[in-house]
């Protein structure tokens, strides 16, 4: 890392309305030439997926992107990102996870139906003996198409809802929760919100394809949510980025990590920083 990332660090401000509403949104986290460049490589793996048979109609969710190219490695420690992440999460983190979705038009009418509303991970809210339920992990979602009207495969969410481990919906599955929104944002957006918020995708019934490109950040000693090709990444790696991507010392390191576990960690104390 860079100490010039610094200046992106986690102001109080953006932990107090992350803290609050469980959502940031951070314009301008990539230029328009990072947009660009990232567009043409999304844009490169969903004509493959569709020569292979994926239904054009229909959203592109796939995993394990980052390995596809060096732009999708280099978000993994972006400069603008990262230490919002770490001043959020601490440093013993790691990218479990990350997604890739294009949502092209659906060709439908617009509706009213309830969308699928959700908190991330799984059985993890089942299980968890806790209320209001752990954080645990974060997500940042960069925006590569203009999504600033609504109508256009939105991402929606329900500001202020992470500490609420249930979410009333219409029993007759027509509309959205009480104060629910759809987040329209401009191009090389970036939003982080937190794993507990209540969020759901929304049908695209623009004619606008929605692309964005999700990366899940969550304590070391969480399993990886998908498959992840290493292959070649750690060895191209620096240490900070090989901390990012799950590598470690041995098993043990994940819960009590020493300090060839968490090169973020002995980073931090260098520049006379604490999280």
């Amino acid at each position: 890392m860079e100490t010039s990332c610094l200046q992106y660090s986690l102001t109080e401000e953006e932990r107090r309305h992350f803290n609050e509403t469980g959502y940031l949104i951070v314009e301008n986290a990539l230029s328009p030439e990072q947009v660009e460049a990232l567009t043409v490589e999304v844009d490169r793996i969903s004509e493959l997926k569709y020569n292979e048979g994926h239904d054009t109609k229909k959203a592109l969710f796939y995993t394990d992107f980052v390995k596809d190219h060096q732009l999708f490695l280099d978000l993994v420690t972006y400069e603008k990102t990262l230490p919002k992440v770490w001043g959020l999460l601490g440093w013993n983190i790691y990218m479990y996870h990350t997604h890739m979705i294009v949502t092209p038009p659906s060709g439908q009418e617009q509706s009213d139906r309830t969308f699928g509303w959700h908190q991330d991970s799984g059985r993890v809210n089942m299980e968890m003996e806790s209320h209001p339920r752990p954080r645990l992990s974060l997500k940042v979602a960069y925006f590569l198409s203009d999504l600033s009207e609504a109508g256009r495969g939105n991402f929606w969410i329900v500001p202020n809802s992470h500490l609420m481990d249930t979410m009333p919906l219409s029993e007759d599955k027509i509309g959205q929760p009480e104060g629910a929104i759809p987040v329209c944002v401009k191009p090389g957006t970036a939003v982080f919100f937190d794993r507990r918020l209540w969020h759901a995708a929304s049908t695209n019934w623009s004619d606008v394809t929605r692309k964005v490109l999700f990366y899940g950040y969550g304590y070391r000693w969480i399993r990886r949510k998908d498959d992840m090709t290493m292959d070649g990444l750690l060895e191209k790696s620096d240490p900070i980025a090989r901390q990012m991507l799950g590598d470690g010392l041995n098993c043990n390191g994940y819960y009590t990590p020493t300090d060839g576990d968490v090169p973020l960690k002995i980073w931090l104390e260098k520049q006379g920083l604490t999280v």
